[in-house]
């Protein structure tokens, strides 16, 4: 009887060993089996678009010749998915179509007229697409296009900050 419990406690010491061998694993050779399973992605036409702000300076004085400056915008798109950027009017008083304006603040009503230029060439940007937006073709990475703005020559109004919110859409 002495003899049995010996045994069984070097098998249990034996399975033990075992289990705490390197890797963990147990390996079994009575055969095996697969599956197989499908990993799945769809890529769906999708567009993001990113704007910076378009500034004519903090210290313009009279507005006798143009002004200009330059800004961009940032559109990425899945690739070979066609798009096409329009830029509104902005939210200055009488601003209409390609026609812009920036406001004066508080009580002042004076405003400056502005354009916002396709990138080539001296097109008004605006929102009517085939006519005055932009066209591209996304890669999938982002793509950069100026936006070219200017102040034309004109009587210069009240001296005050003036400002105008533009919204920038990606069509696709």
């Amino acid at each position: 009887m002495r003899a049995n419990l010996i045994q069984r406690q070097i098998f249990a010491a034996f399975v033990i060993a075992a289990m705490a061998a390197p890797g963990g694993a147990a390996t079994y050779s009575n055969g095996t089996k697969t599956a197989t399973f499908d990993v799945t992605l769809r890529i769906i036409a999708d567009c993001t678009i990113a704007a910076n702000p378009l500034d004519f300076g903090q210290s313009q004085g009279v507005l006798s010749t143009a002004v200009n400056a330059t800004s961009s915008l940032n559109v990425t798109c899945s690739n070979t998915t066609p798009y096409n950027i329009g830029l509104s009017a902005g939210t200055g008083t009488g601003s209409t179509g390609t026609t812009r304006f920036m406001s004066g603040t508080g009580a002042n009503t004076s405003t400056v007229a502005f354009n916002l230029l396709q990138p080539t060439g001296s097109a008004q940007w605006g929102t009517t697409q085939g006519t005055d937006t932009v066209s591209g073709t996304g890669t999938g990475a982002a793509q950069t296009l100026t936006v070219r703005g200017t102040i034309p020559a004109q009587a210069t109004p009240v001296p005050d900050s003036y400002k105008s919110t533009i919204t920038a859409t990606v069509y696709f």
